[in-house]
């Protein structure tokens, strides 16, 4: 009987591996990613159209804004929470909280009309969660697959970033238009709620048993203290970071704000922008999907750096596009270009880093994307109304493009390789 049980032992060992788009487990994780994912999208388009039914133009944008507060603020702090209880446990937390929450909120608006802080309160409440709910999510797939199958889940992730952009909205929007606002954070809330029992199910690797151990010996400030000189003294992850705080700075301002104003300046109309938009998102969908179905590239330092710089000189052509066409057309090159090196970068973070700092190394790239990036949306917006939309994209292609430099100038960058 030991025989039998040691050949099934060694069977299962020396079985190949499952890629990551075929292993049930992952797909179980894609799933519950993507449930909450339409789920934020809902949310946020609900919480928009009750704060402008509530409150004037500004009290509606200080709503949906409050909540980047608490979530740039608390973010490192929550990487550190998903790498001491471990992001499975943090998740599922941070989504029952959220479906909890929103639930509580749409059955107090079908009852009563409370007024915007009732609004701003949710908002606080959901960045606060988020705070703890990216870096875990971040740390997730190290613990559900192989790391030579990282980047192919990195792929699967964008892809369900894709699918929620263009799914949630007009989920939202049937949602508003059929119980107002109170219907439609009740959807959102069933959305998140189908993300907790598919993640229940997920199965985790466990640690190796020194960093779990050196996990439960420290105080959580010395474990902030630690991933952030991980964070710097790695030669891969310090620079890669810079590449990426740049080249979200120059992103951020022309495809948010600046698209806005120049499809208002060439008189494409919100319709126009809305192509645009579809465009950027189509590349961007082309990239997930190829790193999905490879799941590996060869050089992929040089490709997350190299395909900066091409995309940062589309970023710049989009301002002179000389109609809607082109411009869509463009736009489908920077997101394909753009996607393909945040794509590239995502799966070496991922691959680069320990597993027992992933929450960290995540909770520091998130404040990177989400607390110095939208910094660039006003100071666009100030700059085209001084100086046009031409010379405000060309400046930011140049900050995004040097970010390609500087990844292209560390070596630990260029030589980076995904995992076999």
């Amino acid at each position: 009987m030991s025989d039998l049980t040691d050949i099934a032992a060694r069977r299962a060992r020396t079985a190949p591996e499952r890629p990551a788009h075929r292993d049930p487990n992952v797909l179980r994780w894609v799933g519950a990613y993507t449930a909450s994912m339409v789920g934020d999208m809902v949310f946020f388009l609900a919480l928009s159209w009750a704060a402008v039914q509530n409150g004037t133009p500004a009290q509606a944008g200080l709503v949906t804004a409050v909540s980047a507060v608490p979530r740039a603020l608390l973010m490192l702090g929550g990487g550190v929470v998903a790498d001491r209880l471990g992001p499975r446990r943090v998740v599922i937390g941070s989504d029952t909280v959220r479906c909890v929450t929103v639930l509580a909120v749409a059955a107090v608006l079908f009852a009563a009309d409370p007024g915007l802080w009732l609004l701003a309160l949710l908002a606080v409440v959901f960045g606060t969660v988020d705070a703890v709910f990216m870096p875990a999510v971040g740390a997730l797939p190290a613990r559900i697959t192989h790391k030579d199958q990282l980047a192919r889940v990195q792929g699967m992730r964008g892809l369900a970033i894709r699918f929620a952009a263009v799914v949630g909205a007009p989920l939202g929007g049937l949602g508003v238009a059929l119980g107002g606002a109170a219907a439609a954070f009740a959807f959102a809330g069933l959305l998140i709620a189908v993300s907790v029992p598919l993640l229940i199910s997920v199965r985790m690797r466990d640690l190796p048993a020194d960093d779990a151990s050196a996990a439960r010996e420290t105080t959580a400030w010395r474990d902030l203290v630690g991933g952030l000189r991980y964070v710097r003294r790695h030669r891969v992850l310090g620079p890669l970071m810079v590449a990426i705080a740049l080249g979200d700075l120059g992103f951020v301002g022309p495809l948010n704000v600046g698209l806005t104003l120049l499809a208002d300046e060439r008189g494409w109309g919100a319709s126009g922008m809305g192509w645009v938009l579809a465009g950027f998102g189509t590349g961007a969908g082309v990239a997930a999907l190829l790193l999905t179905v490879r799941g590996r590239l060869p050089r992929a330092g040089c490709v997350a750096a190299g395909s900066i710089i091409p995309g940062a000189a589309a970023i710049a052509a989009l301002a002179h596009a000389p109609g809607l066409p082109v411009a869509v057309g463009t736009a489908v090159l920077v997101g394909l270009l753009t996607g393909l090196s945040g794509a590239m970068c995502g799966a070496l973070l991922q691959t680069q880093s320990d597993p027992a700092y992933l929450g960290r190394v995540t909770a520091v790239g998130g404040i990177v994307s989400l607390g110095i990036a939208p910094l660039s949306m006003p100071l666009s917006a100030a700059a085209i109304g001084v100086w046009g939309t031409g010379p405000v994209f060309a400046v930011s292609a140049a900050v995004c493009g040097l970010g390609g430099v500087v990844a292209l100038c560390a070596p630990g960058v260029r030589r980076a390789e995904l995992p076999k």
